[in-house]
This record gives C-alpha cells, structure tokens and sequence, in this order.
C-alpha cells in the first residue's frame, strides 16, 4: 500500500501517523547531537512502542476486522484489514533501517570504549570467560523440552523469547524448544583488556545453548519471540452486576487472559527457514505477521548498557545532568499557605514534583484540612504520594482515590496501590462506569474559623515521581473558590457516576470538554469572518477526533491563524491550498516526553487558556473521564504563552508536518533553538 492511500485530502490515517511518530524516534537514535547512551536509548524506546503497537493497535484493527470486515474508518475510508496489511508493509522497512542503526551504533559505542559482542567475535580467553557464565548463571534457568508425543508443543508467552532447535538424534527429527527466564540479565560483562566487552544474553544463549540438548545433532536453531493481541475491554456491561461485585477482581482475570490472547506478530532469527515454517504453521500465523530479525530481539539492554562502563565514562556519553531549578518561592516555606494566597505553577521536569508531594503532607498534618481527594492513572512502584496519602489517613482525613483499573498496562501496579491505600482507611472508588478517569486533579477542602476554603491541584500528567523527570508536564495549584467547588462537585459525580453536571470552571469529558473547545473554535471563527484577528495555538499528544479537526480546518478556512504542536498522531493535513493553509502543524521529539496539553483561544485580553488531561483524540473527548482548567492567573498565563512561543520557534528537534504529510526539518536559519534546553535554563520562568 501506498502512502498516498493513508492520506484522503485534509486527512491522514492514524496508524499511518503513528508510524511517522516512531520513525521521528528513531531518527533521534540517528542523531549526533544526542550522546551515544542517549541515542541507545531512543532506539530502545522505538522498539519498544513498536513492542506495544502491535500488542495493542494491530490487536484492536484485528479485533475490527473479525466483527465487521467491511467497517470503514472515518477519515480515509480504509477498512481495519487493509490498515493492518499496509502498516505491516511499512514497519517492516522501518525495521530494516533500524538494523542499520543498530550496526552504527556499535560502532559508535566501541569508539567510546564499549564492545557488543557476538559469539563469533569472541577470542578463545572471552570465549571461555562466557562458557563458564554461562553453565554456572544461565543453564540452570533454562527450561529445555524436546517435543514429541509424550512432550507436546508449550505455549508461547507473550512478548517472552525462546530458543528453538531442530534436532536429530538416531536418523529421527525432532523440535527441542527453550524458554529464555525473564529473571536473566540482559548482558554480561567479559572481565579483561582496555575497552569493556560485553555480550548480550540473548547472544550468549544462541552461542553455547545447544549445550543443553546432549546427546542430539543441531541442524539448525532459532530464537523467537511472540507478541500476543493485548486489547481487551474491561466493560462493566460484560458483567452481571451484583451489590457486592468487585470489579478489581474481574479485571485481574482479565489481565490474567492477555498473555492467551492470539498472535499478532512472529519475531525470528533470520535464515532459520524451517523452524519459521513450523512455528508459522502451528500458530496459524500467516507469513506477513513474521518479522526476521538480524541482530536482536529485545532491545531494551539499551536502556541500562551504560551501567557497564565506569560511572566518569557513562557520565560523559549521557546528557548533561540538569541543575534543580529553585522551588516556586513559597509564603514561610509552606506550600498550603503559598497556593491559599495565589496560584502555583509547576512545569515538569524543569520544576520538582516535591512541590506536590509536600503540598499533601501539608495537608495530612494540616488540622483546618477536612478531606483529600485523588484521581490516580499511573504511579511510580515507590510512591511517595501514596504515602503522603496513607499518613493522612491515618491522621483522620477524609482521603478519597478514585483509581482507574484500566490504565493499559498499569493494572496489576494499580490493584497494588487500591489494596494498600484501602487498608490504610482510604476510600477507594474504581473509576466511573464505562468511562476511564483519566482526569488529574487533587481536591483539598479546609475549615478555617468557619470558612470552607478550596486547594485544587490540576495538570496535564499523572502523579508518578519517576515519569516527572521524563515527561514535559503543566500544572496549576489553585485556592480559586469556583475551581474548587467544581472540583467537589467532580469526585461527588464520580462517586455516584454521574456524567450531566454542568460546572462553574471547568470542562470535563465526557459531557461538557468537548462541546467547549468546539464553542471556542466556533468563537474564534466567528471573530475571523467579522475581520478580527483570531487565533487558535493548542499543544497536544495526539489528534484525531474528527469533528474537532473538521471544526479547527472550518476556522482555518475562515482567515483564523491556527498553530498546533502534536507530538504523536496527527489526522489533520497542513498548509493545503485553500482548505488548510492557515493551519500549521509541528511534532517535537526529544530529550524529554512531550505530554503537556495547551489549548488557546485569542490573544491579548481576550484570550482564554486551559491546560486538560485530554489529547483531542475520540477516546479522550467522549470515552473517558478528563479535564480541562482555564489558566485565571495572568502572569500564569504569559509564562505559558510564552512557554508556546519557544516551541513554536525550536528548529532543533521540532518537525513540520507538510501537506504531503511528510515531516520535514524547518527553516534552520538564524539561532538554533532547542525548546527543552532553553527551559532547563529556567528561562520560562517571568
């Protein structure tokens, strides 16, 4: 398939987009600006969304195409198989150009003193360092089976790898299978010479593994790997409701099944034509679902290779660790006094989560603080905020968590966390009926001398500790009376699962975010067809809802200036000839995640600024629980305006989506501007 069928005039196809976003991350792998562990890292991150791609979005189009072969999807008219097929196309020449830079990086990396090895490439001294490892660390957790009738075929794990081997023993073929224990390193270091080898175990396992089958002639071997369909809906409707019924329990069995799920891609060493062939045909898999593979498998050694060179020689290929940026100034250090007298802004990871963390342990010690009231998607494993949480339970706080179940890949962490925080005295409510909570949102609710009295935490990011140094992320801490009697209003909707709420402040999925951001394109829109100046700038993971993009494509066509930064997907096609060319559109892939959600209406004095949860995607605006905050502090509001404008303006790692829907470098002249290190400087900072 063409890239021209993902692209249907204004619009783009979502997994075609999302193919564009991985390969933007693997151009980072590609990119001499990055320290070489920094661009191990980036290839590691494009594996493993791939990784997640196909357990997930390849598993759901499949999904489709099983309960209705000709549905169509909304924006290219392309049905759920022909997706599938045309993407399996071009992922697989993305893979072909990873491998390349798979080899460059080696490369690379033993110029900088770091050797990967293959077994072949080992001296006889390596050779017999790696053979003593391996049958003293690695032998006895291996698993091997020679399959025959008394020894059926095992079943694949997913996402787990296995050596394969054809076998011969007594003129007799035969199958022997291995699965590779997760528990294993994923590289081991050779002791010796100046530069520092090491092999990886999945390389140390094809080169002494057939070992294990004594006894037997290796004619040919393999390792494989399995990725499984993953999607499943946690569906309330699936159950017969009863009073007593714990959905932490249908959900765990719902995990539980993902690794049974069918399989959606087949990853094998290259060459090894016959056990394909087998495995192929005892999956039921056809061929294009089979990926060879030349180097590895699993490429998430990456992430930590570092680790083995000595801690001065890491340090120098990493980026240069950032010095803190001073705390917000705070009223007699307190947090709680500061946000009762005027709004705090945070912007992660250029400012400390501990800002937070100790805002809530405030509260817990705090006797004017009746209640706490939490919405958690994704926590760190050591959660500091879980504690602070528990501590006020403990103290006699009302401490209410609605904690979504259904955060993809987070469930078991999260049923951890709901046991914990339940037996520390916690409320705990599972989410809101068929809608994910995906809002971010703290409610603080004071009586002092008689006064009820707000503080509202809102942002854009989940409250993880670890993926606050990762990931660009806004946040508002408030004291306004509006914000937080919506905010009270919000958990007492979530508790009783009401979604028809019309609040003071705030817009929130599913009922009112939707509708609001449409009447403020509408706004602007109207202001441009009245020949005023209107404007539209908006920042955002993902784009895809349609009826928002028909809606920012009409202002577009109106003579609004419309300015978008969509890290990932984006449906929308820019910069068409009198359709879309008041419309420009911008991706930044960098050091850091891009997460943060703006949207802007205006500008001057008329211009109306909120910070959401929420991408402008269908399953955000009307499948989930979200939230939208306006930005009521001005100077709160000039930071963030100004915050846009630097992105606006990176030519370093920002890429402009053309109406061909290629992404291309922009204008490099003049200064070059890299929007993440300009705030690391703390530049955004009034």
């Amino acid at each position: 398939m063409s890239k021209n069928e993902f692209i249907k005039g204004t619009y783009m196809n979502r997994e075609y987009s999302w193919t564009l976003f991985n390969k933007r991350v693997l151009d980072q792998a590609t990119d001499a600006g990055n320290p070489v562990l920094e661009r191990c890292k980036f290839l590691s991150i494009f594996h493993s969304n791939l990784d997640e791609f196909f357990m997930v979005r390849i598993g759901s189009l499949l999904n489709d195409a099983r309960l209705n072969a000709n549905a169509k999807e909304n924006k290219t008219g392309l049905t759920a198989h022909e997706q599938v097929e045309g993407i399996l196309e071009l992922v697989r020449s993305y893979y072909k150009h990873a491998d390349g830079v798979y080899v460059k990086l080696k490369k690379d990396l033993s110029k900088a003193g770091l050797r990967i090895k293959s077994g072949v490439e080992l001296s006889d001294k390596q050779r017999a360092k790696c053979r003593k490892y391996f049958e003293a660390q690695v032998m006895p957790l291996l698993s091997p089976m020679v399959l025959d009738a008394k020894h059926p075929m095992i079943r694949f794990e997913n996402m787990n790898s296995y050596m394969m081997y054809e076998l011969e023993k007594s003129d007799r073929l035969m199958y022997g299978v291995m699965a590779i224990s997760p528990k294993l390193p994923k590289l081991f270091r050779i002791d010796g010479g100046k530069k520092t080898n090491v092999i990886t175990i999945e390389e140390l396992i094809k080169t002494f593994g057939a070992d294990v089958f004594d006894g037997y002639k290796i004619r040919s071997q393999a390792m494989l790997r399995l990725t499984r369909n993953a999607d499943f809906d946690a569906n309330i409707d699936d159950m017969d409701i009863e009073r007593d019924f714990d959905f932490s329990k249908f959900l765990k069995n719902k995990v539980e099944l993902r690794g049974t799920q069918g399989a959606v891609r087949l990853q094998i060493d290259d060459g090894a034509d016959d056990i394909r062939a087998f495995v192929l045909k005892l999956l039921g898999l056809k061929k294009q679902y089979c990926f060879s593979v030349k180097h590895c498998i699993d490429y998430k050694f990456l992430m930590s290779i570092g680790g083995m060179l000595p801690a001065a020689d890491e340090v120098a290929l990493k980026y240069k660790k950032p010095l803190p940026l001073p705390p917000p100034v705070t009223h007699d250090g307190s947090v709680l006094e500061s946000a009762l007298s005027r709004d705090i802004f945070l912007a992660y990871p250029f400012d400390s989560m501990d800002t937070l963390v100790r805002l809530i342990d405030e509260c817990a010690e705090d006797p004017r603080v009746a209640s706490i009231k939490i919405t958690i998607y994704r926590l760190d494993h050591r959660s500091r905020i879980v504690d602070a949480l528990k501590k006020a339970s403990e103290r006699g706080k009302e401490v209410t968590v609605v904690i979504e179940l259904c955060a993809r890949f987070d469930e078991e962490n999260n049923l951890y966390f709901a046991e914990v925080l339940k037996n520390a005295g916690c409320t705990i409510i599972y989410g809101m009926g068929n809608y994910k909570v995906h809002s971010k949102i703290v409610s603080v609710v004071l009586v002092d001398g008689g006064e009820v009295k707000y503080v509202t935490h809102l942002g854009t990011g989940n409250y993880n500790e670890q993926t606050s140094h990762l990931y660009t992320d806004l946040n508002i801490i408030t004291s306004d009376a509006a914000i937080g009697r919506d905010a009270v209003a919000f958990f007492r909707n979530i508790a009783i699962a009401n979604t028809d709420h019309e609040y003071e402040r705030l817009l929130i999925a599913p009922k009112t975010l939707k509708r609001g951001i449409i009447e403020y394109i509408e706004r602007e829109t109207d202001k441009a067809l009245n020949g005023k100046p209107a404007f539209i700038t908006a920042k955002m993971n993902s784009l895809t809802d349609k009826a928002i993009i028909d809606k920012i494509i009409a202002a577009g066509k109106a003579g609004v200036t419309v300015k978008l930064i969509v890290r990932g997907i984006c449906c929308l096609i820019p910069g068409i000839k009198g359709k879309t060319d008041n419309i420009s559109v911008i991706s930044i892939v960098g050091r850091f995640l891009e997460h943060s959600r703006i949207y802007c209406f205006g500008s001057g004095n008329d211009r109306v600024m909120f910070i959401s949860s929420a991408d402008l995607m269908t399953r955000n605006t009307d499948k989930r629980v979200e939230i939208a905050t306006p930005v009521l502090d001005p100077a709160i509001a000039e930071t963030i305006d100004g915050m846009l404008s630097v992105m606006l303006a990176d030519n370093v790692k920002a890429r402009r989506l053309t109406s061909d829907g290629t992404y291309v470098l922009p204008d490099t002249t003049g200064e070059p501007v890299n929007s993440q290190e300009f705030f690391l400087k703390g530049k955004f900072r009034l």
